[in-house]
């Protein structure tokens, strides 16, 4: 005598049902340009495909092409936006206390951006990407701007004379430059070595402009009256005194 077993069931047992959870439009870009962000950090952009993002997000290509008719050149876009609006915020520190202070916490954000997105930094600023265009490159000029403009804030010039702002952008120009570098050389030397020597390179900028431009001049002694001994700038001041110890024959003292 045949067993249910045998027969069979008589219906088929359900299925669990599959967990989607359906997104928004914009959380449905968030979660792509992120993925996007995520292979364009070790990877220059040029060396990742719409399949490569789709995989990421666990999507389908079809579905990528949906949010992003444009193709790769659309969505690399969208990313290096979302990239650039994380840059500006970098230099968005509260205005307060000591400048060398605030520069150090926003280099700290800076060069932390720098160094998880390495590939893509490079791309960027280097200029090697195939994919990029003159809104690509509007985009990275607008990060510079924005930098420019929070370093204003920061020392209370909202509308700086020629000679003020071409030393700020003098030194974003070098920020950046000095972390391409350091990418090229393997990350060397260490993060908090590299931020103390750029902030130190505001510093001597300043000086610098500050002893030919009285506008400068007041922006540094303002900028003086808020440091302390025991931080970068009165660190930067004992390390150079001993090296100027013999300068007296360039004042013209015996």
């Amino acid at each position: 005598m045949s067993t249910a077993s045998d027969r069979g069931p008589r219906h088929a047992a359900p299925q669990p049902a599959v967990a989607y959870r359906r997104l928004s439009v914009s959380q449905r870009r968030s979660q792509l340009i992120e993925a996007a962000l995520g292979l364009f950090a070790h990877r220059a952009p040029e060396d990742v495909s719409l399949d490569d993002v789709a995989a990421a997000a666990a999507v389908s290509r079809p579905l990528v092409y949906r949010y992003f008719p444009g193709g790769k050149q659309q969505l690399y876009e969208a990313a290096l936006r979302s990239a650039a609006d994380e840059l500006e915020l970098c230099f968005r520190q509260p205005q307060h206390g000591p400048l060398t202070h605030r520069l150090t916490r926003a280099l700290d954000s800076y060069l932390g951006f720098v160094d998880e997105h390495d590939a893509g930094f490079k791309a960027l600023l280097q200029g090697g990407s195939v994919v990029q265009t003159s809104r690509t490159t509007a985009i990275v000029d607008e990060v510079r701007r924005s930098a420019a403009e929070q370093i204003l804030l920061h020392i209370g010039v909202p509308r700086p004379g020629r000679r003020l702002l071409t030393m700020i952008r003098t030194w974003i120009t070098a920020v950046e430059g000095a972390s391409l570098i350091w990418l090229d050389e393997g990350k060397q030397p260490p993060l908090s070595e590299l931020r103390g020597w750029l902030v130190d390179h505001f510093v001597a900028l300043l000086v610098a402009t500050a002893a030919g431009d009285e506008e400068c001049g007041r922006v540094l002694r303002r900028a003086v009256e808020l440091e302390t001994a025991d931080g970068p700038a009165g660190d930067l001041v004992r390390r150079v005194a001993p090296l100027l110890h013999d300068a007296g024959h360039l004042l013209g003292e015996d």
